[in-house]
């Protein structure tokens, strides 16, 4: 039985600008907003639009990101046809093959594609957090009889040439592509999220292999070879909440975002949209009568009897007394031992911060840096973190890291 549409999304990648927090881990399955990572806001937008096969691309550092998908269950894809797929680089009669670039990777698995076929095939990315009716955008595709459809956001004009901009009529049909260009055209940025027709795809994937001198990418192959040959092209104009989170401070400022969804325009709580995820399994989080809680995210299993201001706390975060979070993302599993002062950092899994160590500072004219600690680092009693570092390595007592 043939499916309208089916989702590959592609959850290869390193994120390397994140560092400490992608070094044993890739950045789709980094944790984000308390009890998510960020893979599960693109399998959630997913379901939520009626798309029940989705094909996970997996290359960098997968334990974790298979591990987290599993069978499928917490976004209800554990279905008999179709359902949630990890599709990692195989061996093949002619040998094996890492994904050399995103259309070389969708290549790699037109077997997976054809088994559904699919009328329309909808490329995702892993890596970005967005709240996106993709049943909306694939109306708007038929609308247009397009071929080929991009969801675009219009950034400011002085950001445009950090993206890569689609240049449209007056009735959105691409024109003109422009890769991070010095002098923009247009502001309507691509969001990495592509509607195919899938016999179009299948035809342009099989010609892009098939030349030795192409990077295999959808942005510098794919897009311009459409434009080349006059396809019907146009670009979806999406207004929601929009973000990648390829930067520590991006990352950061997306967490602190889910603290105001009033004015970020990002609601975790919103019961017409859900957010799915895994459940951790913990029990509920507890209060001390000592402790002090304002306008945070506490989540399954946390325990605080400090001081906790406008952060966000995942599942099994203990704060002990007369320790002090502000401003801050922790994430699950660690430790943030007494008297302890942690403020405008991101601290990964399974971290100890010690008795009396400081980690970050509030940001001030001179110095804007978000303190980094990667998983399972011990930092030392009295330790002291500055705003800028960023910690890979067990700290000693006493230490200082700058």
């Amino acid at each position: 039985m043939a499916k309208e549409m089916i989702a590959m999304l592609l959850a290869g990648g390193q994120g390397s600008r994140l560092y400490a927090l992608t070094e044993k881990l890739a950045k789709p399955a980094v944790p984000f907003g308390g009890k998510y990572r960020i893979i599960d806001f693109p399998i959630s937008n997913c379901v939520n639009s009626g798309i029940d096969t989705v094909g996970v691309l997996t290359q960098y550092q997968p334990l974790v990101l298979n591990e987290y998908i599993g069978n499928g269950q917490p976004w209800d894809l554990d279905r008999i046809y179709g359902g949630i797929h990890v599709l990692p680089p195989y061996q093949k009669a002619s040998g094996s093959d890492w994904y050399k670039g995103t259309a070389n990777a969708i290549y790699q698995n037109i077997s997976f594609i054809e088994r559904y076929d699919p009328e329309y095939v909808i490329i995702l990315s892993g890596d970005q957090i967005c709240k996106q009716d993709y049943n909306e955008f694939l109306e708007f595709h038929k609308a247009k009889g397009a071929e080929f459809s991009v969801a675009v956001m219009e950034v400011p004009w002085d950001e445009a040439s950090r993206f890569g901009l689609m240049v449209t009529d007056e009735n959105d049909k691409i024109t003109e592509f422009q890769e991070k260009p010095k002098n923009p055209k247009s502001n309507l940025a691509s969001m990495g999220i592509y509607i195919f027709n899938w016999d179009i795809l299948k035809k342009y994937l099989e010609e892009d292999e098939a030349d030795p001198n192409s990077e295999n990418d959808f942005g510098n192959n794919i897009i311009p070879n459409l434009l080349r040959d006059n396809c019907k092209m146009y670009a979806h104009r999406f207004s929601g909440y929009w973000k990648d989170v390829g930067t520590i401070s991006s990352l950061w400022e997306a967490n602190m975002e889910v603290l105001d969804p009033e004015n970020s325009g990002i609601d975790l709580f919103d019961d017409e949209w859900k957010v799915y995820s895994r459940n951790s399994g913990m029990n509920a989080h507890k209060i001390g009568e000592n402790a002090t809680v304002e306008n945070s995210m506490i989540t399954d299993g946390c325990r605080i009897n400090g001081t906790v201001k406008h952060s966000v706390l995942f599942a099994g975060v203990k704060v002990e007394e007369g320790a002090v979070v502000e401003d801050a993302v922790i994430m699950g599993g660690t430790t943030i031992k007494a008297g302890a002062v942690v403020k405008h950092c991101i601290i990964a899994e399974n971290v100890t911060v010690g008795e009396n160590a400081v980690v970050g500072a509030m940001p001030t004219e001179d110095e804007k840096g978000v303190a980094t600690i990667g998983a399972n680092v011990t930092v030392g009693a009295g330790a002291k973190i500055g705003p800028n570092a960023m910690v890979r390595n067990d700290v000693k007592d006493g230490e200082e890291q700058w």
